[in-house]
């Protein structure tokens, strides 16, 4: 685990929706990182498919619920 410096608009953005979302502040954060990550990767596909991709590794137990 390491420190990651961001801003302080940044950290209120991340601090906003990760109420919003009822995840922690580092969960939001990491949540945006892994979304960021796989919108990189994979820039044909909508946030609607990188949103069902990330469910399906994090939680394969859930595969059928995010079938299209």
């Amino acid at each position: 685990m390491g420190i990651v410096k961001i801003s302080e608009d940044l950290h209120d953005e991340i601090r906003r929706a990760s109420s919003a979302m009822a995840r922690s502040i580092n969960a939001q954060a990491e949540f945006w990182v892994r979304i960021g990550m796989l919108a990189e990767l994979n820039p044909e596909l909508s946030y609607n498919q990188l949103s069902k991709r990330l469910l399906r590794t994090q939680a394969p137990s859930l595969e059928e619920l995010t079938r299209e």
